[in-house]
């Protein structure tokens, strides 16, 4: 049984082999040691604080194989970003060059860097160990948050987002970032990705152009990465597409991957989630694939099952088993959904 739960102190060795794994590009878990020692700090911290609004909360989540113990991927939530350091896009428009003297009318496509997601919630660090990307595991590994913030929307705001990881190749080199640092940067992409990830980010406000960039004037090698993701992160994107989050024209400072974004009452998972009360006993048999999650706050649990589910019911038979995964007893409220 694969389980989602927050993040433990001993997770440290399995969340180090994850961001060794996970390659360049993965902003959120550089290799360095110490920081992600603090992640993980932060993340026991925050599950444990009280709190009645989205602050600089991060809550770390880990899907653990309940047979062998491994720790197996990782996904994250940021309460609210931008809050303590700036949190940079670049938005992509359109500018109008016309003269009517010369008959002449053209739109044009400009870069401006902005921080316009200052204060959303952001949805981060998801990673699923190659051998696990199969059944339902990726889908509850992302939605599980979903499930989390359902229950907990006093700690999120409003705007949910994500950042998609852009081309790059696998020595960490990027199309976009291979124009930047030709023309304002002395860094490659890898350092630059990793400087970031650490939280030294002034050099972005230090040298990043302060002018919208004119997108033609970009290598052709750049502008055909603008919007686009990176091969191992199409299903990622894929799958919050059908959960209703949309490309409204920012894209990452460095590689230029697509950020979407999607207010809470419409996401799919989060509107159609109920709540049951639980009985122990038999399981009704089925093939329908059910997102559960109990509802509590340090002790948040997650699986995916088969099952005969009906959501016009108010209760929902586990099995002993699946009940003590999730930390639930008889007369407990679990969310469930189907997926």
């Amino acid at each position: 049984m694969m389980i989602l739960r927050p993040i433990q102190q001993n997770d440290y060795s399995a969340l180090l082999k994850i961001a060794h794994e996970s390659g360049h590009g993965f902003t959120s878990l550089p290799l360095n040691e110490a920081l992600l020692q603090k992640k993980i700090d932060h993340s026991v911290d925050s599950f444990a604080k009280q709190t009645s609004q989205p602050g600089d909360e991060g809550y770390l989540f880990v899907l653990e194989d309940s047979e062998t113990g491994e720790v197996v991927g990782t996904s994250a939530i940021e309460a609210a970003v931008g809050l303590d350091d700036a949190f940079y896009h670049y938005h992509l428009s359109k500018v109008i060059h016309s003269s009517r003297t010369l008959d002449v009318y053209k739109a044009v496509d400009i870069l401006t860097l902005c921080n316009d997601y200052t204060g959303a919630t952001e949805l981060c660090t998801l990673f699923l160990k190659e051998a696990y990307r199969k059944n339902c595991n990726g889908k509850l590994l992302s939605k599980a948050r979903f499930m989390f913030i359902k229950q907990h929307q006093e700690r999120f705001a409003q705007t949910v987002i994500a950042e998609m990881r852009g081309v790059s190749d696998e020595d960490g080199s990027s199309p976009f970032w291979q124009w930047l640092e030709e023309h304002f940067f002395s860094m490659d992409f890898p350092t630059a990705d990793y400087l970031t990830g650490i939280g030294q980010k002034v050099f972005i406000a230090e040298l990043m152009p302060k002018y919208p960039i004119y997108v033609n004037l970009l290598s052709k090698d750049a502008q055909a990465v603008i919007g686009q993701v990176h091969d191992n992160t199409r299903p990622a994107i894929e799958l919050l597409k059908s959960e209703g989050f949309t490309f409204n024209g920012y894209v990452d400072i460095f590689d230029a991957g697509p950020t979407v974004e999607a207010k809470v009452d419409n996401i799919a998972t989060i509107r159609n989630a109920n709540s049951f009360t639980v009985e122990i006993g038999e399981m009704a048999v089925g093939d329908t694939m059910v997102l559960l999650a109990n509802e509590k706050l340090e002790g948040f649990r997650a699986t995916v099952t088969p099952m005969s589910f009906d959501s016009r019911v108010k209760s929902i038979v586990l099995s002993q088993a699946i009940a003590d995964a999730l930390h639930l007893q008889a007369g407990d409220i679990i969310s469930a959904t189907t997926i």
